[in-house]
């Protein structure tokens, strides 16, 4: 059963990887970005590291692939046109990446991965949130003071007179 769900959520992050990197609208490879990063925090979900798939939905899905669908909305509404998004160069990047997924799987196949006991799992989440919500309740709060002023900042700017 698990090594059916890591397949299909590789597939799915490989697909959307692909599909970032080859869609012509800026707008619509966030989209698949925001799906890689789903797919990656159910991988971290399948390993029972409840608090790294928590971070990769509110880090990377939730600030910044938001953030950058945020900057190309504005920067599109401050410009008005269009950028050219064609790669002029296909040849070398293919020889580059070939140089790289060689180099990557000669690694990958010198490298013995042991694993040298079992680690006993521990509940993370509930001791991280009693941090953050006692320890460092005032730190916690100055961020998400600060994020909600740039986010404000950001919308004055934007806005059109």
């Amino acid at each position: 059963m698990e090594t059916g769900i890591f397949y299909i959520l590789a597939a799915i992050i490989l697909t959307s990887a692909l599909m970032v990197v080859s869609l012509r609208n800026i707008f619509h490879s966030a989209l698949m970005l925001i799906l890689c990063f789903f797919a990656v925090a159910g991988l971290y979900i399948t390993l029972d590291a409840d608090f790294l798939a928590a971070v990769q939905v509110l880090i990377y899905v939730g600030a910044v692939t938001i953030l950058m669908i945020f900057a190309v909305m504005v920067t599109h509404q401050l410009t008005g046109t269009t950028m050219r998004q064609v790669n002029e160069q296909p040849i070398p990047a293919a020889l580059i990446i070939i140089v790289l997924f060689i180099l990557l799987a000669i690694a990958i196949t010198q490298t013995g991965f042991e694993v040298i006991g079992k680690f006993p799992l521990m509940p993370t989440v509930a001791a991280i949130g009693t941090a953050l919500m006692t320890v460092y309740v005032l730190p916690f709060e100055i961020v998400s003071l600060v994020l909600l002023v740039a986010l404000i900042g950001a919308i004055i700017i934007a806005r059109r007179d």
